[in-house]
């Protein structure tokens, strides 16, 4: 298995179906801070729901449709990026990221999408990544802001989660915008 550094101490891996149950542990550890955002983390309740999700990136991963990655820091699993969609085809691909709180404050999110973004746009020839999130959700918000990602509109209460109607940001960033950015995220 292939791992990428992140820090001295963190690391990026594919997150895959045979690790539902250091999934699962980890997601308790996050869903009172994931669940206000991210549908699949209330969905992951017991190993059967957390390998069922870990299986939907796999084959999509399978389909080139999309990909799930787990950040470790000294061990333990602490969050995550994923291609939530990849159209290589179209060249368009959306990121997705979350995090428990021991794995905030430290840029490894960050550092982790920008590896994902040169992965994108560098090996895979994409055109446009999107980041899609929660108008309320201000820390998701401020990874696409360091991240270079320019805000093409807020969708009212376009996503109902919860019971409740989310305005939705979608954020992006074109190939040739990357190609000029700064590489410190």
């Amino acid at each position: 298995m292939y791992a990428i550094p992140l820090t001295e101490s963190a690391e990026l891996r594919p997150l895959e179906p045979w690790q539902d149950a250091e999934f699962l542990a980890h997601i308790d550890r996050a869903r009172s801070h994931t669940d206000p955002w991210i549908p699949w983390a209330t969905w992951s309740t017991d190993l059967e729901s957390a390998r069922a999700t870990l299986q939907k990136y796999a084959d999509k991963q399978a389909a080139d449709a999309g990909r799930i990655y787990g950040i470790w820091r000294d061990g333990t699993l602490i969050g995550g990026v994923m291609f939530v969609q990849f159209d290589a085809a179209r060249g368009n691909c959306e990121i997705g990221v979350w995090a428990e709180p021991a794995g905030e404050g430290h840029g490894l999110i960050s550092a982790a999408v920008r590896y994902l973004m040169e992965y994108a746009f560098t090996e895979r020839g994409m055109y446009r990544i999107e980041w899609w999130n929660s108008a309320g959700n201000t820390r998701s918000r401020a990874v696409a802001q360091r991240a270079g990602m320019h805000l093409d509109g807020t969708l009212r209460e376009q996503s109902l989660y919860n019971g409740v109607r989310h305005d939705m940001e979608i954020w992006s960033l074109l190939t040739h915008e990357w190609q000029g950015a700064p590489k410190s995220a």
